[in-house]
């Protein structure tokens, strides 16, 4: 049985090289039944899905890490984000300009065409933070056909560290599994580490789609590596959640100002906001309105 909505982290004792497993399970098919494309779509959502996963332990801090695609193909934006309380969401929204067609296949590039992804680290500011949190973006080319072969282009020219990924979806698993090599300690020998990560990556490399999505973490990591001294930490639970609300869109609504909610409201006689993660429905009337931004509004 795999290990469902689990991620794992794992170190190699003898050579400075550390790795991540994770399956998604209920998390992903909440995500799914808010994005019923084709198959192709739903299987690429899931990887940005597990690739968020295994990187939201780069968080120290309250906050959310975002990976985001846009391209100029049937898809045009795809997004997963994870918070470093494990929770995740995920949308995509397709090219009005290209009808998607629902026999569609392909890899990364194949759904978004020419395109650019992006890694946000966000920070959560707490209302008595006194401190300074910075938002950061790195720019991830698109230089490889797929998302994989992107994330790991990113990390050996911006972070310096040599990274494998390999991931596995279908309409009921998302998997990830990433192996990393960590900076040089004083104590380990150069030469030994390099054979040691041609050798862990090798064997890494010989895991099927049905293994990665199917066998509980453990099982995988000892079929895999059993004769290297793999050392296991206790799993991380992941779960679907959304931070919206009624008072977020209440905020929104604010942060228009009156006259263009006072528009919106003649327009429409009520004001509808549909979360785009969740499909959550509020509403609100000229009753609403006013109350948000006091005084009399037009309805």
């Amino acid at each position: 049985m795999a290990s469902n909505d689990l991620l794992h982290r794992f170190i190699f004792d003898h050579c400075d090289v550390r790795g991540e497993i994770v399956t998604l399970t209920d998390s992903y098919r909440e995500v799914l039944a808010n994005n019923p494309y084709p198959a192709a779509v739903q299987g690429l959502l899931g990887e940005f899905l597990a690739a968020v996963s295994l990187l939201s332990n780069t968080l120290k801090f309250d906050g959310t890490i975002i990976l985001q695609a846009r391209g100029e193909g049937a898809v045009s934006t795809i997004m997963a984000e994870c918070s470093n309380h494990k929770q995740l969401r995920a949308i995509v929204r397709l090219n009005e300009q290209q009808p998607l067609d629902a026999d569609i296949t392909g890899n990364l590039s194949d759904l978004l065409g020419k395109g650019v992804l992006f890694i946000t680290i966000e920070p959560k500011r707490a209302d008595n933070f006194q401190g300074k949190l910075e938002r950061y973006q790195g720019i991830v080319p698109m230089d490889s056909d797929t998302l994989a072969g992107c994330l790991e282009h990113y990390f050996q020219q911006s972070e310096q560290l040599a990274t494998r990924l390999w991931f596995a979806t279908d309409n009921r698993h998302a998997s990830g599994l990433m192996i990393q090599a960590l900076p040089q300690q004083l104590h380990t020998n150069p030469e030994d580490n390099r054979a040691h990560w041609e050798t862990i990556t090798t064997l890494a490399a010989t895991t099927t789609p049905e293994e990665l999505r199917e066998l509980e973490h453990t099982e995988l990591l000892y079929r895999l590596f059993h004769e290297e001294s793999v050392r296991v930490f206790d799993p991380e639970a992941l779960q679907f959640s959304c931070s919206c609300s009624r008072e977020r869109s209440a905020g929104a609504l604010i942060a228009l100002g009156k006259e263009e909610v006072e528009a919106l409201l003649i327009e429409q006689g009520t004001i509808n906001i549909d979360c785009q993660f969740c499909n959550q429905h509020y509403e609100f009337n000229s009753a609403d309105v006013r109350e948000l931004l006091g005084g009399d509004v037009l309805h």
